[in-house]
């Protein structure tokens, strides 16, 4: 295979992580879209980013599970390094706190949690060796001002912020940024059927929602070397929210 920066994005499958996978073939990068059951979307977007002209493959495995997370990341890096990594996976499973079932708690820590550690921990060591990359998070403003009926989510993205700002610290002089993306309202399969237009525009300065392009783009520029001495940072991106 050529020698083109390697880019994984989990959660591929998703309008969020379409988007963020596009954006990054649209750089020049190789892409693996990755996806746990959405396997044929995800082949879709690859198939989007080589007929415009980029190069990509499928990658499928369930976040959660450590030991098909590792076979997998380590079938890839027998080929090269990945260099660019846009921790996108994560689910919903909403509910106000006392009602919440353990499964619904354990359901979103285990796929943002775990599935950041199952993921990084194995690219890292190959990532450092380069010394260059980018490890991007995608988190949410529910993890810095709340959310009723999500205090799973809120704990869950939280965390992965704070995750961010640590491994920054250790990374940072091998040439690897980390940052997380936190979005506000996006339309998104997610988001479409949560929010009409009246409640976004009570709770959006900007009146409206963010698009998918737009949370890509910022992190297609996260993702380049412009973007070098930014670390350790969660970047808002939420048409104002406070």
């Amino acid at each position: 295979m050529s020698d083109q920066i390697r880019a994984l994005v989990t959660g591929g499958s998703g309008a969020l992580g379409a988007a963020i996978c596009k954006q990054l073939g649209a750089a020049g990068h190789f892409v693996y879209v990755h996806a746990n059951r959405g396997l044929a979307a995800a082949d879709a977007v690859v198939g989007e980013i080589v007929a415009a002209g980029g190069r990509a493959r499928t990658l499928g495995f369930d976040v959660t599970d450590a030991g098909a997370s590792r076979a997998a990341l380590e079938a890839i890096l027998e080929e090269a390094p990945v260099q660019i990594l846009v921790n996108n996976a994560g689910v919903h499973d909403d509910a106000v706190f006392p009602g919440m079932r353990a499964a619904q708690w354990h359901r979103v820590i285990d796929v943002a949690l775990d599935g950041f550690y199952n993921v990084t921990h194995p690219l890292m060591m190959p990532m450092i060796r380069t010394r260059w990359g980018r490890i991007i998070n995608i988190t949410s403003v529910t993890a810095l001002s709340g959310n009723r009926g999500q205090v799973n989510y809120a704990a869950a993205k939280g965390a992965l912020n704070a995750a961010t700002k640590a491994l920054s610290l250790e990374v940072a002089s091998r040439g690897i940024t980390v940052n997380a993306v936190a979005p506000g309202i996006i339309s998104t399969g997610m988001t479409g059927t949560t929010f009409d237009a009246a409640t976004i525009a009570d709770l959006v300065p900007m009146k409206r929602a963010g698009t998918s392009q737009e949370v890509a783009s910022l992190v297609g520029f996260l993702a380049s070397r412009e973007a070098g001495y930014i670390t350790g940072q969660v970047i808002s991106i939420n048409g104002g929210m406070y």
